[in-house]
Formats: structure tokens, C-alpha cells, sequence
């Protein structure tokens, strides 16, 4: 059996055309769609990068690997303890490890232990090839060396091979001789001038004056990523340069395939497609980043063609990211490791079947701390650390009514907000019960001072760029949220 993982970084599912985007960015990907599984809600329990990558290759949730920030403390997985073997567990119960237990060889082309320094990841892959830019990296300079390894050894049977892209991630980086396939498209429909002008009042790290975090400076290195977007054109450049950063690494999707398929092994290939996490795209105000436990950045994309298997199905039921691991196991006939936190979905791939989860529970703390709670057509969203994006401490969207986030029903809905209290309590409770450690990893991060991406902000001096840019408002909050910044 060969295995081949598309790890796609940044990669909102709406945006591709098997998920009803308007605009053709996936022909590609939209192939393997139709004659797999599709899944429409699928979500990394821990948001963004390092987190998202660390539950699914652990198998576990944040909260007991110890990994939901991008740096201090819980940037880290937790020690093992006097109980470590001669061979930790990641060598025997990481995905790849498992994998490799399975008979497989495993293969990762990815810069991403060498991004985030999680050295970890590479734990039980027999082969690794770091493209060298720590997730800078354009599709032309990965596909190389994808194909030469396809030369080498797609014939062989039995292999697991990862392939990283990083084109959706900001700064947009497809090449300017690619071009701009949606010049004449226009822009998603939701953002009419009315929302436009009211994102620009926003206040916060990646506003429409901040693309930049705090700052609206251009890096001419990437002319498809404007600093600010004051104005409706400029807004439409930088969905243009999402998209196109989609389109650009799906037709080197197609060129893998295409290999793939020379060498006559393509057809008979399982194919899974998914990313790390989703990005804001105007949702709460934020531009081009993956900086909430939403529905928006913890939602990713996964498709999964397992020949034989089901075809064009799509499956709505509420599945983590790191549910992967025992679904692999339960497909290929073994027992997934105790320490797991996963939840297996084979049926689904096999027959159809719903095996979706009652609610799920998110979590970011890199660039905000919150978790939130999936459940029926409802996001319930609580605040711990706002991320100086002046959030109230709770928000409740309806995703069916609602999908970009543009109404907190929280006083409308308290029934709602009581139910999701009760199930973050009794998430919470479990992996307390079930953990060795007494501390909670969005505790430790708060008493750093924190999520890591708001670390160095000088508050003071934003507040100075706030009044430059029309938005004094907003100054006095912070002054109230966050007194010790100011004196």
C-alpha cells in the first residue's frame, strides 16, 4: 500500500472549489475530492502551526501533550518523567512511528521541525528531506524535490510520504510571473462595502490598517501582500494573493499526480489532503491570519481517496484532526497506541457511515487564548487573553446562518451559551482526570504573560499609531483592558 499525505498549510476549506468556492483555485485537489471523501467539518483541536501539527502526529490534544503556543513553557512537549524508556514514547506511538510498525517507510518532505524547532516531528520517519526555508518556501522549491523521490521510489510498495506546501501561508509568495488568475473576479461576496467600512474601526494585530501584525509595511519581496488595505482594490490584491497561492500549489499538485501517474502507481494510491489550519479572512475583523479558536482558523480541509472505498461522499459529522491516527490504524487492521486521544472515522471511509463526534473542543493560545465549543450549528467562543483584539469575553455564532462571524448572539442565546459552558466544563474536566500533570498548558501560558505572538507588542505605541489612523476609540479600552501596558 502507498500512502501519500498532502500537508497544506493555511489551507481554508471555503476556498476550495470542492468545498463550493466560486473561484476555480483547486482543479487539482477537486479531482481527488470527487472519487474520495469529502468532510465538511473537520477542525485541528489546537490552533495554529505547532499546535495543530503536535496533536495530530502525537495523537494527542493539547491539553495533554502540553503544546498549544509558539513559545515559552507550552511550546514544548511535556517531559516524560522518571517513567521514560530507553526510547521515548514518540518513538513508538508518533504517527510515523506507528506508521513505520506498519511495515511502511516513512518520508517527510517538510522545513517544519526546523520552523517551530519541534525536532519531535521527525521522530519515527525513515527518511527526511528539509527544504531548507523554515516554511518561506514557494511550491517551485518543493516540488523538486517531491519528484525526484518519486523517480526513486514511488514503485517501491509500502510507503508513507508527507509533502508539505506552504504557499497559502502569508506573506502570499507565488511567483509574479504566475500572474493573477482571479483578476477579474471579484472578491468574496459577504465583504460589501458596508462590513469594509466597518473593519476599517477595527483595532487589533492584523486589522485592515495592520496586515502586518501591528504595522501596515510592505516587504517588497512579497508584492502580492499589501501592508494596509484602505481602500477596496487593495483588498481585493490580497485575496487575490491568497487565492492564487492556492491555484499555484495545486498545479504543482498536479505535476506530483502526474508522476505519480506515469509511473503507474497513482490509481491504486490512497491520497489524504488537509492542512494545519484555516486562515482569517476578514472573519472578527482579522486579515490574513490564523489567529482564533473560531470556526474559521481551526477549520481545515480533509479529503481522503482510499481506493476501493467510498466515492464522492461527504460527510458532515464533527471530526478533530488528530481523530487520523485510529481511523489509519482501524483501515489497515491494527490496534492504535492507548495513548491516543483520537477517535475513528473508518466507517465513514469504508461505508459511509456517520461516526461523528457530539461537539468538539478548540483550542488557540498562540495569538489569543481561547477555547471554544463546536456543537449542532453553534460556535460558542471564550476569551481568556483577547490577543489585543479587544474581544468580549464570550461570543456564540450560528455557522449555518452565519459563517463569517458577523453576529455574537451571546445575549440573544444564553441557553446556548449555558449548554456550551457545561460541555467545555466536561471536556475539561475529562482531560484533567486523564493527564499526569495538574497544570493546564492556556493556564501556564496566561501566567507567562500570554499568548506568544503579542509578547513584544508595545501597546504604547500602537495606541499612537491608533490615533494616527482615525481609531482613538479604541485607545481608552486598552487603557482599561490592560493598565500595566501603560505605565
Amino acid at each position: 500500500m502507498r500512502i501519500l499525505y498532502l500537508d497544506l498549510d493555511t489551507l481554508r476549506p471555503d476556498h476550495l472549489g470542492c468545498y463550493g468556492y466560486g473561484r476555480d483555485t483547486s482543479p487539482n485537489i477537486d479531482k481527488i475530492a470527487k472519487d474520495g471523501v469529502r468532510f465538511e467539518n473537520y477542525y485541528c483541536s489546537d490552533a495554529p502551526c505547532l499546535p495543530s501539527r503536535t496533536a495530530l502526529m502525537t495523537g494527542m490534544f493539547g491539553i495533554h501533550s502540553g503544546v498549544v503556543n509558539h513559545g515559552g513553557v507550552a511550546a514544548d512537549l511535556r517531559l516524560e518523567g522518571k517513567g521514560r524508556d530507553f526510547r521515548s514514547m514518540l518513538g513508538r506511538e508518533s504517527l510515523p512511528a506507528f506508521l513505520r510498525e506498519c511495515g511502511f517507510k516513512t518520508v517527510s518532505v517538510s522545513p517544519f521541525a526546523e520552523r517551530h524547532s519541534s525536532w519531535w516531528f521527525n521522530a519515527g520517519f525513515n527518511e527526511i528531506y528539509n527544504t531548507g526555508k523554515c516554511g518561506m518556501e514557494s511550491a517551485e522549491e518543493v516540488t523538486p524535490t517531491v519528484l525526484k523521490w518519486i523517480e526513486n521510489n514511488a514503485g517501491e510498495d509500502n510507503w508513507f510520504l508527507q509533502v508539505n506546501y506552504w504557499d497559502p501561508h502569508t506573506p502570499y509568495r507565488a511567483p509574479e510571473e504566475f500572474g493573477n488568475p482571479f483578476e477579474n473576479e471579484p472578491m468574496p461576496g459577504w465583504i460589501t462595502e458596508d462590513v469594509f467600512k466597518e473593519h476599517l474601526k477595527h483595532a487589533g494585530p492584523h486589522s485592515l490598517w495592520e496586515l502586518n501584525m501591528f504595522h501596515g509595511n510592505e516587504d517588497p519581496r512579497y508584492p502580492r501582500y499589501p501592508g494596509e488595505a484602505k481602500d477596496m482594490k487593495t483588498l481585493k490584491k490580497f485575496f487575490d494573493g491568497y487565492d492564487s497561492g492556492i491555484r499555484y500549489m495545486d498545479e504543482h499538485i498536479g505535476s506530483l499526480l502526474d508522476a505519480f501517474s506515469q509511473k503507474g502507481v497513482l490509481d491504486d494510491m490512497v491520497i489524504i489532503i488537509s492542512s494545519d489550519h484555516g486562515e482569517n479572512m476578514g472573519e472578527l475583523g482579522i486579515y490574513g491570519e490564523h489567529a482564533t479558536a473560531d470556526n474559521v482558523t481551526p477549520k481545515i480541509p480533509m479529503i481522503i481517496r482510499w481506493p476501493g472505498m467510498q466515492k464522492g461522499h461527504v460527510d458532515k459529522g464533527l471530526h478533530y484532526n488528530l481523530d487520523l491516527g485510529p481511523t489509519l490504524a482501524e483501515l489497515l487492521n491494527r490496534q492504535a497506541p492507548a495513548s491516543w486521544d483520537g477517535q475513528s472515522y473508518a466507517l465513514t471511509v469504508k461505508d459511509g457511515v456517520d461516526c461523528g463526534r457530539d461537539y468538539l473542543v478548540l483550542s488557540q493560545c498562540a495569538h489569543v487564548c481561547q477555547r471554544s465549543v463546536r456543537f449542532d450549528n453553534w460556535i460558542y467562543i471564550r476569551s481568556y487573553h483577547d490577543g489585543y483584539h479587544l474581544f468580549p469575553d464570550e461570543m456564540l455564532f450560528d455557522v449555518d446562518k452565519d459563517p463569517h462571524e458577523q453576529n455574537n448572539l451571546v445575549k440573544e442565546r444564553k441557553d446556548i451559551c449555558k449548554e456550551a459552558v457545561y460541555r467545555l466544563n466536561q471536556w475539561h474536566d475529562e482531560m484533567m482526570k486523564t493527564m499526569d500533570h495538574d497544570a493546564d498548558p492556556l493556564w501556564t501560558v496566561m501566567n507567562e504573560g500570554g499568548p506568544f505572538h503579542i509578547k513584544y507588542a508595545d501597546l504604547k505605541e500602537y495606541c499612537k499609531r491608533l490615533e494616527k489612523t482615525g481609531r482613538g476609540c479604541a485607545v481608552e479600552k486598552y487603557r482599561e483592558k490592560y493598565p500595566d501596558k501603560f505605565r
